[in-house]
């Protein structure tokens, strides 16, 4: 009796070992075809579970019949029932569409398309009385005197067109700074909004140059670090109450 016992055990034993096989296959993302790594598999008959590799591809024991479940975060989880040894090719779709990084600005014109603009605007004050070079060079040789900068210079025409073009160049460089430092952007990096945010940019509105020559990540990081500032002195940075008249 308890040698047939035995060599039941044995046969059920043996029977089970020459059924499981190894099965591999490969991951990809179903919607662009790239391959997905990271991704979890589980045999949910026999419980053994592994990971695919940085190339998407995984090997598993499991035998036909096998229910196997891949998972992975951003995705949608799926289910494949072992049928061959066949290599097998598994299209996970993502939970969500991912969309390309954009970088949004509140202008729709850039600040030096709009410069060019103006300029063509007041072609006059960036035309003869433009000129400010003092010394010129006759086609005799030598240096001399330009008569168009001395008239520039001591004409009220001229200063006037001197005036309006440096007016001109400050508000292309207030430009520049709203066109980077809007508030659609410093918005989505501090999450201020409303009066919060007017408060947060007035009171770190970044200079010309730093705007002008930092990188996105410097210029990311300024930000946090001033809006780190701002929470520790709310009461300081808020900006006063209006009152009606």
């Amino acid at each position: 009796m308890k040698t047939g016992l035995a060599l039941c055990f044995f046969l059920i034993a043996v029977k089970c070992f020459s059924q499981e096989k190894t099965i591999s296959g490969i991951v990809f993302d179903k919607e662009s075809k790239a391959r997905v790594a990271s991704v979890n598999i589980h045999d949910l008959t026999n419980g053994i579970a592994v990971y695919d590799n940085l190339k998407g591809v995984f090997t598993i024991k499991a035998n036909d019949g096998d229910k196997l479940v891949f998972t992975r975060q951003d995705y949608h989880p799926d289910t494949l029932t072992v049928q061959s040894s066949a290599q097998l090719a598994v299209y996970m779709t993502r939970a969500a569409i991912q969309l390309k990084e954009v970088t949004v600005h509140d202008n729709l014109m850039t600040p030096e398309k709009r410069l060019e603009a103006t300029k063509q605007d007041y072609t006059k004050i960036y035309g003869p009385l433009a000129y400010n070079d003092f010394l010129s060079t006759p086609s005799s040789g030598g240096a001399g005197l330009s008569i168009d900068a001395l008239y520039n210079a001591i004409s009220r025409e001229g200063r006037n067109a001197e005036r309006l073009r440096q007016q001109i160049e400050n508000d292309y460089e207030q430009n520049v700074i709203d066109f980077r430092f809007n508030r659609t952007f410093v918005g989505n990096i501090t999450g201020l909004r409303d009066e919060r945010l007017t408060a947060f940019m007035s009171r770190y509105r970044p200079g010309y140059y730093n705007t002008r020559t930092m990188t996105d990540y410097e210029f990311i990081t300024m930000i946090k670090n001033n809006y780190r500032r701002f929470l520790r002195n709310q009461r300081t940075h808020s900006l006063p109450p209006l009152v009606g008249k």
